[in-house]
């Protein structure tokens, strides 16, 4: 098989998920060498071997458990080449209900959505800078924008990342980094196959694997993958306190 190798390498981080497997497909199908990062990593082999044959592009797998950051430096080190492109992709919803109980599941669902996905992208942040190129995505959460009774411990996880990835941003915009910030809403995914959400407001990963390509072409800073969402939380946001409080959104 002939690999096509123009376009640097994109490093997904969280592999393994709906919107890490449709958005290693966008990127693959524009020719990319694909790296997919994941928790037993052996068994993606049926994804790999599909990708790198319908996009004759490089596929490799690698272990990675975002949660454990004193191996980050480690995981980069042993990866095959330096990634162009970073796209993190790691995260878990959980049960707002049941976390607000079990304080140690809470712990675990705001370390997998804010602890370590921002070390993670600081780890490829700093060897970006030193190279002076490269380009890293946070897939972060409309549910950052402002705490919901409903969802407040994944959102305030998710709050994190972004304002995280805001400063990254801010730190690495005069060396040659750019850092976009992904704001998804409702994805089609497994994560989300038990709760019922609005069509017209729930897109597809593959919508979404699609604009985060076209956005990362574009060096666009935050996109909201349905422009709808942007009208909805600004919304939420402008809502006073006062009567905010007394809402179950």
């Amino acid at each position: 098989m002939t690999f096509r190798t123009e376009t640097p390498p994109v490093l997904i981080l969280g592999g393994r998920s709906d919107i890490g497997l449709a958005t290693a497909h966008a990127f693959a199908a524009a020719g990319h060498p694909i790296m997919l990062a994941a928790r037993r990593a052996d068994t993606l082999e049926p994804e790999r071997a599909d990708m790198a044959l319908r996009h004759s592009v490089e596929v490799t797998v690698h272990e990675l458990d975002a949660l454990e950051v004193a191996g980050h430096e480690a995981f980069a080190d042993a990866l095959p080449a330096e990634p162009g492109v970073v796209i993190c992709a790691v995260g878990a919803l959980g049960d707002q209900d049941a976390n607000e109980e079990d304080h140690a599941a809470a712990v675990e669902i705001m370390r997998a959505n804010y602890e370590g996905p921002a070390i993670l992208l600081a780890v490829f942040a700093n060897r970006m800078a030193a190279r002076g190129e490269g380009v890293l995505v946070g897939i972060s959460s409309v549910a950052g924008d402002r705490g919901r009774a409903s969802n407040y411990i994944y959102g305030s996880a998710k709050a994190g990342f972004t304002a995280f990835l805001s400063g990254l941003r801010n730190r690495l915009a005069r060396q040659g980094v750019h850092v976009l910030t992904v704001k998804p809403g409702f994805v089609a995914t497994r994560m989300t196959a038990h709760h019922e959400t609005p069509t017209a407001l729930t897109a597809q990963p593959e919508e979404l694997g699609a604009a985060i390509l076209r956005a990362v072409r574009k060096r666009r800073n935050v996109i909201y993958v349905r422009p709808v969402w942007w009208v909805i939380m600004s919304i939420i946001c402008a809502i006073p306190e006062a009567v905010f409080r007394k809402t179950r959104i």
